[in-house]
């Protein structure tokens, strides 16, 4: 019996596509959240806090020309505090800012959509549950789990399958230190101070 991730290899480009169609989509339909002064001041904020996170540490990875860092802490930390826009912003430009002050600019991108997405979609579930602990855990695992299925596929395309799967528990790293810290700081921000909210 095969390994089941070569399926995912014809499909590579289509589905990076439809990734890269779906996180733009939303951007576009949510342009007017970017036009009040309050989202972009928080949106540029977490962004540039991302792009410092992202450079803290970084451990390269040699097979794929990546890198390990601790960035999605900050994207589920702004996207469970202030919704998908925000989210999507500050993972999706910090993140490639990160990449790019980092010296791996080529990544920049594939991190713009990718991580995004995480913000986006974390944001998006956070913002249903209020301050739900189990709903925000929910929100960040499955805003983690698009990071690494969204670099894995991205790499098979780039690097191939071996190189793509050298990289996969260094992206589950990445991700549950984002679940950990991230949400974890975020949630207990939301129930000291559930004003912030309000800042939008």
């Amino acid at each position: 019996m095969g390994d089941p991730t070569e399926a995912l290899v014809p499909y590579a480009k289509w589905i990076l596509l439809g990734i890269t169609l779906l996180y733009l989509g939303y951007v576009y339909a949510n342009k007017n959240k970017f036009k009040q002064a309050n989202t972009v001041a928080i949106s540029g904020i977490m962004a540039a806090l991302v792009t410092v996170a992202t450079n803290l540490i970084k451990v390269n990875v040699a097979q794929t020309g990546g890198y390990l860092n601790f960035g999605d802490t900050m994207v589920m930390f702004a996207a469970v505090l202030f919704g998908p826009a925000v989210g999507a912003f500050a993972g999706g430009v910090g993140s490639a800012l990160g990449d790019i002050v980092g010296g791996y600019a080529g990544w920049a991108p594939i991190t713009l959509v990718v991580k995004g997405l995480e913000g986006l979609l974390t944001g998006y579930i956070a913002s249903k549950g209020r301050n739900d602990f189990s709903v925000i855990m929910l929100a960040t695992i499955v805003g983690g789990s698009i990071m690494v299925l969204g670099y894995f596929v991205a790499e098979i395309y780039l690097v191939g399958l071996a190189n793509a799967k050298v990289e996969i528990p260094v992206n589950i790293t990445q991700a549950v230190t984002g679940v950990i810290i991230g949400g974890g700081l975020a949630y207990m921000i939301k129930r000291v101070y559930p004003e912030v909210e309000d800042l939008l």
